[in-house]
């Protein structure tokens, strides 16, 4: 959803009419119509009405979306190795710098989200030195398109490299399943995901000290 469109949306969640409407946008940014706002008078815009339209906002959903994406992929991130620290404060210092904004509650507009999401990324190729990551080929399987799996075979390739598999399993696959109990990566569960790829992070972390 554009900003734009947010705007609307949250006016009519708001239950405001045009011209309260109207008198609020010039108090907050001195203009009268959205479409002379810039990007970042849309996003304080959109903050002041995400606050007006109660708990029946779908911006919410928006930006908890955005949040939940760039949230997940900071704590690969951490396991991958890339940054040092886990915390939500760590975080939000590197969306500062990407976005300008204070909070990842903020992002609410697509563009944003994608600053901090795609310049993660980024950052995490060039950190690992693997390009395929959180990337897809319609060539490969579906599971070799799944991020999570993405970043346990980039874990577990390290822990190769170092000559410090856990002593339990000497394949992924098989690792896999003594953590998880499913016979296939496919029948994993997204809770399961999250606990592999934080105890193969552990190991990881471990074997660089």
């Amino acid at each position: 959803m554009s900003a734009l469109a947010m705007i609307h949306v949250l006016k009519k969640n708001a239950g405001l009419d045009d011209e309260t409407y109207r008198d609020l946008m010039d108090r907050e940014t001195g203009k009268r119509s959205a479409k002379d706002l810039t990007a970042s008078e849309k996003r304080s815009f959109i903050v002041v009405l995400n606050g007006l339209s109660g708990e029946k906002k779908p911006a919410a959903k928006s930006g908890s979306k955005y949040e939940a994406k760039l949230q997940a992929l900071w704590i690969a991130a951490y396991n991958l190795g890339v940054v040092g620290q886990r915390s939500n404060d760590a975080m939000l210092t590197f969306l500062r710098r990407q976005t300008g904004l204070d909070h990842s509650r903020f992002l609410l507009i697509e563009t944003d989200a994608l600053k901090a999401i795609e310049g993660l990324k980024i950052w995490i190729r060039r950190a690992t030195g693997n390009d395929e990551l959180f990337r897809t080929d319609a060539t490969l399987p579906r599971l070799y398109n799944d991020p999570r799996f993405q970043v346990c075979i980039h874990i577990w390739s390290e822990l190769v490299k170092l000559d410090r598999l856990p002593a339990s399993a000497s394949t992924l696959t098989v690792y896999l399943h003594l953590e998880t109990g499913q016979e296939w990566p496919e029948h994993i569960e997204p809770a399961q995901w999250i606990e592999v790829q934080n105890k193969l992070g552990q190991l990881l972390r471990k074997a660089k000290k």
